[in-house]
């Protein structure tokens, strides 16, 4: 239950802005951030997440059972570019490009009996 995106062309400095915003979220509440969310990087987030649940989904998982275990945004390439300046110059420009790794989990629910009364409030107002 694994989906990754290499070489994503935004700076993982602004990627993990959205990585932080899903981590540990149902795959339901994830989907509805996102969908909200005016970052450039939140569709492709979305897209990746559906890669994630269709291949839980390959394996015999439900969607409603599923949170996001794990998400990590590394550097990837980088496109190095010049640019021109006064004097006879030249600036570097260096275009960084992201590689996220998605992971899901499922959610193991106890029995009522054995919970404690808080944990039973807080499953039963999801």
């Amino acid at each position: 239950m694994k989906a990754t995106l290499t070489n994503y062309r935004q700076s993982p400095q602004k990627t993990r802005l959205v990585a932080n915003l899903i981590r540990g979220k149902s795959v339901h509440d994830a989907m509805t951030a996102l969908s909200f969310l005016p970052k450039k990087s939140s569709p492709a987030f979305k897209k990746l997440l559906d890669s994630a649940v269709s291949n839980a989904r390959g394996m015999g998982v439900s969607a409603g059972a599923l949170f996001v275990k794990t998400i990590s945004v590394d550097k990837g390439l980088v496109i190095r570019r010049f640019k021109p300046m006064a004097r006879g110059r030249a600036a570097g420009i260096r275009r960084t490009r992201s590689i996220i790794s998605l992971e899901l989990g499922t959610i193991v629910a106890k029995p009522a009996k054995q919970m404690k009364k808080k944990e039973v409030a807080v499953a039963v107002s999801k």
